[in-house]
């Protein structure tokens, strides 16, 4: 017989799928600025916080809700090479797939941007930006310069932030829109939502707000870390569910569970 908390426990994996998307405060809020952003003349944005915050997720929803408004595209995984991403890029800008030999001429493809200026505009979104080398990085930024091809990238916020500190790529940057980790009441929200979204009411009430205390103490808050968490956490009252069910209780999620799935993620040591 299938568990209760098995469909609980599905529900954080991690994803970056827009079904997924969980309306906040703070969320709707990075939404709305990226948005108006975007309409501003602007050639590169800059997008940037911890992992785990929302900006993939964010790309994904912005490009789905504007693919019918704006001719934009989403780069989700980092190209292996300099050719691969290019190629990338000329089939955006042209239609047309170039032969997997093919060297671009990036001085042509630039020339070829220049000319597209007050015909179209053209915006990719480039996650993971911080996967990317300088010398790749500088490319971007000359293709900017255009004014046909607009930028939004993302990258995770370091402790050194060099890409962001180098001169030539800061001062392109004209808007900067950082991601924090959730505070209490909005990491609540979050699993709540969740769970209701999915129609798990009586599990959602079972998480009481002690455990949310805990939950936003071990994560501080950070999206992915909490998915790990969550997911952790009905892993192992499934495990009683099906095997021990006389060591759970239903009403609620016990602290010595939560403190397991820390124990078992590293959060906490014996």
């Amino acid at each position: 017989m299938k568990s209760r908390y098995e469909s609980a426990k599905n529900v954080f994996i991690d994803s970056i799928d827009i079904d997924d998307y969980i309306e906040l405060s703070t969320s709707v809020n990075a939404y709305k600025q990226l948005e108006h952003s975007i309409d501003k003349p602007l050639k590169m944005i800059l997008l940037f916080g911890r992992p785990g915050t929302g900006k993939s997720i964010l790309l994904n929803r912005i490009q789905k809700k504007l693919k019918y408004q704006k001719e934009i595209h989403y780069f989700d995984t980092p190209s292996l090479s300099e050719k691969e991403f290019f190629h990338k890029l000329f089939k955006v800008l042209t239609g047309k797939e170039l032969p997997r030999n093919t060297e671009v001429n990036f001085s042509a493809l630039v020339d070829f941007c220049k000319n597209l200026r007050g015909e179209r505009e053209i915006i990719i979104l480039l996650d993971e930006a911080q996967m990317y080398g300088p010398d790749m990085m500088e490319k971007i930024r000359l293709l900017s310069d255009s004014r046909a091809v607009k930028f939004v990238v993302s990258l995770h916020k370091t402790e050194n932030e060099d890409l962001i500190a180098k001169e030539h790529f800061q001062s392109r940057i004209w808007e900067v829109i950082e991601l924090k980790n959730a505070n209490h009441e909005d990491l609540t929200n979050y699993i709540h939502k969740k769970l209701l979204k999915k129609n798990l009411f009586e599990i959602a009430n079972s998480i009481k707000a002690r455990d949310m205390k805990m939950i936003h103490t071990f994560t501080k808050g950070n999206f992915r870390e909490c998915n790990k968490l969550l997911f952790t956490i009905f892993e192992i009252c499934e495990y009683y569910d099906m095997n021990e069910p006389a060591k759970i209780n239903y009403d609620k999620v016990p602290k010595r569970i939560i403190e397991m799935a820390a124990l078992k993620l590293g959060y906490i040591n014996v």
